[in-house]
């Protein structure tokens, strides 16, 4: 029994030796991030601006590389295929991890099993946004609209079963009322069609409606972070309207499950460190984006949660997957 105590004793050490070896070594060559979707991305946005900070720090190029297709899923299957060596990272945000493993019947990744997470680097908000000929100025009045018109107000949004219908979808369930959705391929669409009136509201990105905003094409009646932001400090959450109401988009840095402790603990500091320098951190904040930097747990934490969250809400509201 003692031999076998000593055993296991000795392993351990060995074991947290040759991690700090590892993380002593790291990187030794370019450390490839992908992208999983075109450039111009939010997420790619966020990779070219902390790649060549991080590159500075490590000593090694950090390489930005898209691999678009299939909303995100190509790019997240070949990450959690690679060698979880801290060399090939893994760009992912909340709708391709928690919410379309639940809105489609199969996808080649599992959001809890297949990755590392490493730093969850920013969160957003989405806006709730009217054409300005609307009955209504309010949450409130919203509600108050759809339930006097059952199946009358029309919603849109970016895709049947995406990230933002759920979070369209969370409001008509917390709010009881009725509504037509319309889906569309992209927010530009969105955009040209809800200040040509032919759409009521719509819930979508903030950064690409904010010119329409601030022109006056588009009313900004909330948006679906929990508090108020400064960017917008005078616009109402929904929330205030529908207590505990929480539908934050985040963007976040992964690797493939098995990645050493050691490289995931040395690759979120960094990752945290050039994510908060002030010019990089400018032009985020700019973007509508709200910067954290959480050790990996709260990352691990988030996607677990939300994973939970939304899964319920998709059972709950009878949505048959795609």
């Amino acid at each position: 029994m003692k031999q076998l105590i000593l055993y296991a004793l000795v392993s351990v050490v060995a074991f947290g030796f040759a991690g700090v070896v590892v993380a002593q070594n790291y990187p030794s060559k370019p450390i490839r991030i992908i992208i999983p979707f075109p450039p111009g991305n939010t997420i790619d946005i966020m990779a070219r601006l902390i790649g060549p900070k991080m590159t500075e720090r490590l000593g090694q190029n950090v390489i930005v590389d898209n691999r678009a297709g299939a909303s995100g899923q190509l790019g997240l299957e070949l990450g959690a295929r690679a060698a979880p060596d801290g060399y090939t990272l893994i760009a992912g945000q909340g709708g391709n991890l928690v919410v379309m493993p639940h809105t489609y019947k199969k996808i080649p990744y599992d959001p809890i099993k297949d990755f590392a997470p490493i730093a969850l680097s920013t969160t957003n908000f989405l806006a709730l946004v009217v054409h300005p000929s609307v009955p209504f100025r309010s949450v409130k009045d919203l509600i108050a609209y759809a339930k006097a018109n059952p199946n009358r107000l029309t919603f849109a949004s970016n895709g049947e079963g995406g990230f933002p219908h759920m979070t369209i979808e969370l409001l008509r369930v917390m709010g009881g009322f009725t509504y037509v959705h319309v889906p569309y391929k992209g927010s530009a669409q969105i955009a040209t069609d809800l200040i040509g009136g032919h759409i009521d509201a719509a819930i979508d990105g903030i950064t690409g409606l904010t010119p329409h905003i601030r022109s006056g094409k588009l009313r900004l009646l909330a948006i679906t972070n929990p508090t108020r932001v400064p960017q917008f400090d005078g616009t109402p959450t929904i929330a205030e309207t529908l207590p505990g109401y929480d539908s934050r988009g985040w963007f976040g840095f992964l690797a493939p499950a098995g990645t050493p402790r050691e490289i995931v603990t040395l690759l979120n500091q960094e990752i945290n460190r050039a994510i908060a320098l002030p010019d990089v951190k400018e032009k985020l904040v700019s973007a509508g984006l709200i910067i954290v930097t959480e050790p990996p747990e709260y990352f691990a934490a988030t996607i677990k949660s939300d994973y939970a969250k939304y899964g319920k809400l998709i059972r709950d509201i009878g949505f048959q997957p795609q």
